[in-house]
């Protein structure tokens, strides 16, 4: 995987960027003046960033991997330490399939009914390989979701979701909480 310089990172022309950068040159980025990244960011090769109006929004130490996707038209938040694993797919829009109007982007507007709806993953949300995140959700801090999920309703807090649709199967431990405080002292010092 061949990683952009810094150079070529700014040039691309986001809306903010962090330190530590490492975007692969086979990345696809859209809209690319309503993407913020921040620092110690990777983006892997075959991901594509497509940001609407609401833009997307990637915190510290986040990883999206092989041949993630996000895109849409409302905001798209990866928060502080979330990660995404290879081919998962956030969407911040969706056409209507209940035959109640047309579909897709080369139809005029008027004659869909496009739900355009924020997603937020919370700090330490980890999406496993494959899934699905439709528009309007809400993945509170520390959720994990196992692979070939498919959510279609927000996740609460340190709770494991898998399955289609995906709902809560279990608990997830807070130990990464006590990690992530020694690894900020550990820069401290």
């Amino acid at each position: 995987m061949v990683m952009l310089n810094r150079k070529d990172i700014e040039s691309l022309g986001f809306l903010s960027i962090g330190e530590n950068l490492q975007i692969s040159d086979r990345a696809s980025f859209y809209g690319t003046e309503r993407i913020s990244l921040g620092s110690n960011v990777r983006i892997d090769d075959f991901c594509v960033l497509a940001a609407g109006i609401g833009g997307i929004f990637i915190g510290d130490y986040v990883h999206v991997a092989v041949g993630a996707t996000l895109i849409g038209a409302g905001k798209i938040t990866l928060s502080d330490f979330s990660g995404l694993s290879s081919r998962v797919s956030i969407y911040s829009s969706s056409d209507d399939y209940s035959g109640g109007a047309m579909t897709n982007p080369t139809i005029p507007a008027e004659y869909t009914n496009v739900k355009h709806a924020d997603v937020l993953l919370g700090r330490h949300v980890i999406v496993g390989s494959g899934s699905v995140i439709l528009p309007g959700i809400t993945l509170e801090d520390g959720v994990a979701v196992g692979a070939l999920s498919l959510v279609q309703r927000d996740c609460n807090s340190f709770g494991i979701y898998a399955g289609n649709p995906a709902r809560r199967i279990s608990e997830r431990k807070r130990d990464l909480l006590e990690v992530e405080l020694r690894m900020k002292a550990s820069k401290v010092n």
